[in-house]
């Protein structure tokens, strides 16, 4: 394991080795950025829900770019699945937002 953060959820989540690779191998400018996707995770701007049981925290990166890091939590464990960034918060927006309420 790699390192780990906190849901708002207060769920420990856990980004792997393999998941962080994963990250990086696709989305080669996040490769200096671990703290900025754990720091998503624990305090995002907004959180949505994905199509398959998983979140979605999204942060602002710069003006108009924001960060997205779906996750998954299990009863009281949970991994982050990916990140990326992207400009387009409209079609996220489309999403059920879980926090804040």
């Amino acid at each position: 394991m790699l390192c780990t953060t906190t849901s708002i959820n207060g769920i420990s989540i856990r980004l792997t080795n393999e998941r962080w690779g994963h990250i990086v191998e696709e989305h080669a400018e996040l490769g200096e950025m671990m703290d900025l996707v754990l720091l998503a995770v624990s305090n995002p701007d907004i959180v949505l829900t994905g199509n398959s049981g998983e979140y979605l925290a999204v942060r602002e990166f710069e003006t108009k770019k924001y960060f997205v890091f779906p996750y998954r939590e299990i009863s009281n464990d949970g991994f982050i699945i990916t990140a990326f960034l992207t400009r387009r918060i409209h079609s996220l927006q489309r999403r059920k937002q879980i926090w804040p309420r």
